[in-house]
């Protein structure tokens, strides 16, 4: 199956966003404060060393996302991770990367939709939560059709507005600490290592959890044919958005553990953020949940967009039917086929698969694509290149092997779910290749 490039004459995608939409949009499809749903486990499973494991989880997404930017220098095209492993390594593997991430991109607005349905439904009982999942849907897929630049601008509303809450957050806990204070200081250094607790397999689990507070981030790539100087504002927007997002959690849980030290038990693991946030200020309980279904709905309409551009992108190569897939509405300029069809997936996917398995599968599809831009970005920049250097060969390899170990360790019921995704998928490109031998027909963008 060999790969041709062209230059197409229908409806394109507009280059508008600049590198602050893009921060704004990472920050929203990673979601921060929808994170700090994770907190209780990853304090049970650490020992106390939520902040530890959150630091070294950034570090090691940092590698991915340096090989997710340096690829869409070279290949600034809507598919991404797809377009990256089908140029450098094999159009058929390229393929089957995609699959992957439309698992990842997919999953994630049902799980969003799943888990602010049901906390609605909470707030609002007399409500069923089946009503609340249509609603959602149809707002979150309305929202993405008005095209590109009214997403942008709900992305800064939905950013502004999580970032109050983290700052009311913020400052109720120093108020706590202030009023109850500690005159031992290692009071204050045990979020990072507590000798009493410490051990690094219990470090390494918690790593492993924390990986999912920055599973989103690679969207960004998926917008580099709307992106004004994709080559240098996507790279640099992936980068900036791990370290921003790393160190606004490393802040959120350090107060907290330091409010709810690990020595004491939570009411309940899976709420642990709330309770916390309870014992600063009584009202922030009700405060923290209306700021999770902000944040998980802003994370859900960024990922359907992604996942709409995604499959925009294969649908475009013909990997996927061009006319349904490979469509840009003529008078908004987005794939609107593909908004509505990530739509009904994440409506009808909401009464079959419950939150924790839905996060389970879409990190297994997640950790392939980045196994699959690590490996890009390995062959392009070392095993092609005229000088092969130590940089080039480091974080492609590092971020490679560690999605390798995550992906290893997944429940067998994700893997079961995400196999049996797959082996649809890869019947379905073997069909529409005759066996990979057909020619997938690689756009080249306009700068």
């Amino acid at each position: 199956m060999d790969i041709k490039t062209c230059l197409p004459s229908t409806p394109r995608l507009y280059r508008t966003l600049t590198l602050r939409d893009l921060l704004f949009y990472g920050v929203v499809i990673t979601s921060p404060i929808a994170s700090l749903t994770l907190f209780g486990v990853l304090s049970v499973r650490g020992g106390g060393h939520v902040v530890t494991a959150n630091l070294v989880a950034m570090v090691a997404m940092l590698f991915t996302g340096i090989s997710y930017g340096r690829m869409a220098r070279v290949y600034p095209s809507a598919g991404s991770a797809f377009s990256y492993v089908a140029q450098e390594i094999h159009p058929s593997l390229g393929y089957i990367t995609g699959w992957a991430m439309t698992m990842d991109y997919t999953l994630n607005p049902l799980v969003c939709i799943y888990w602010s349905a049901e906390q609605t439904h909470n707030f609002i009982p007399g409500v069923p939560v089946y009503a609340w999942r249509i609603f959602y849907v149809a707002l979150l897929s309305w929202l993405n059709i008005q095209a590109i630049r009214a997403s942008a601008r709900v992305n800064v509303v939905f950013a502004i507005g999580l970032g109050a809450v983290g700052v009311a957050i913020l400052v109720a806990a120093v108020h706590y600490l202030f009023v109850h204070p500690h005159t031992d200081p290692s009071f204050y250094t045990r979020p990072f290592y507590d000798p009493v607790t410490f051990s690094f397999g219990a470090l390494f689990g918690s790593t492993a959890i924390s990986i999912l507070n920055y599973i989103g981030f690679d969207g960004i790539s998926t917008l580099s044919e709307e992106t004004v100087n994709p080559r240098r504002n996507i790279p640099l927007a992936m980068v900036l958005t791990c370290l921003l997002v790393g160190t606004i959690l490393t802040v959120l849980m350090y107060q907290a553990q330091l409010v709810w030290p690990a020595a004491e038990k939570f009411p309940d693991i899976d709420t642990a953020y709330v309770w916390v946030a309870g014992r600063t200020w009584a009202p922030l309980s009700t405060i923290i949940g209306l700021a999770l279904i902000t944040a998980s709905l802003g994370c859900g309409m960024t990922t359907q967009l992604g996942a709409a551009r995604l499959l925009y992108g294969m649908g475009r190569s013909d990997a996927l039917p061009r006319r349904i897939f490979g469509v840009v509405d003529a008078k908004h300029r987005v794939p609107r086929n593909n908004v509505i069809i990530v739509g009904a997936v994440a409506l009808i996917g909401s009464f079959f698969v419950d939150y924790t398995l839905g996060v389970e599968i879409l990190n297994f599809g997640a950790l392939i694509a980045f196994m699959g831009v690590n490996a890009s970005a390995f062959v392009r920049y070392f095993l092609r290149a005229a000088h092969r250097t130590f940089w080039n060969f480091i974080p492609p390899i590092l971020g490679f092997l560690i999605c390798l170990m995550l992906w290893w360790n997944l429940s067998p019921k994700a893997k079961l779910f995400g196999t049996f995704w797959m082996v649809v998928g890869i019947a379905i490109g073997v069909w529409r290749t005759r066996g990979f031998r057909t020619t997938l027909v690689f756009e080249v963008p306009e700068d």
